[in-house]
C-alpha cells in the first residue's frame, strides 16, 4: 500500500494530497529514512510523522484501502511509548505557556502602533 494512502486511512491527515505534500516536505520518515509518497507501507515499518504540532512514531499494524471511523483506523497502528510520552509533554507544555498577545484585544491602537514602532528601531 502506498504511504501516502496509509497515512490518509490511518486518519494522520484529512486528505491525501495533504498525505502526500506531507510526505514530500520532509515531515514523514519510513523506517527512519526520507520517503516518496508512493513508497510501499507494510505491517512492522515504523513511521515517523508531523500532523500539525504534533510529532508521531507508530508501528504500522494493518492496512486498509478505504477510510474507516477513528476507532478501526487505530487499529492501523500501535504509536511507541516514547512517542506518546513526549505527546503527552508537548502537549502540557502548549497548555502552561502564555498565549501570544493574549491580554491584547482588538486592532492596536494608535499609540501601541507607535511603542511598536519605536522598538522595531523604524
Amino acid at each position: 500500500m502506498r504511504l501516502d494512502k496509509w497515512l490518509w486511512a490511518a486518519r494522520f491527515y484529512k486528505t491525501r494530497s495533504l498525505a502526500t505534500d506531507a510526505v514530500d516536505g520532509g515531515r514523514v520518515k519510513l523506517n527512519g529514512l526520507g520517503a516518496k509518497p508512493a513508497k510501499t507501507v507494510k505491517p512492522g515499518d515504523r513511521v515517523q510523522l508531523r500532523a500539525g504540532e504534533q510529532d508521531w512514531e507508530v508501528v504500522v499494524l494493518g492496512l486498509n484501502e478505504q477510510r474507516r471511523p477513528a476507532e478501526e483506523a487505530r487499529l492501523l497502528y500501535q504509536e511507541t511509548p516514547e512517542s506518546a510520552r513526549q505527546r503527552a509533554l508537548a502537549t502540557e507544555l502548549r497548555k502552561l505557556a502564555p498565549a501570544p498577545l493574549g491580554d491584547q484585544k482588538g486592532r492596536p491602537t494608535k499609540r501601541d502602533r507607535r511603542q511598536l514602532s519605536r522598538f522595531r528601531g523604524s
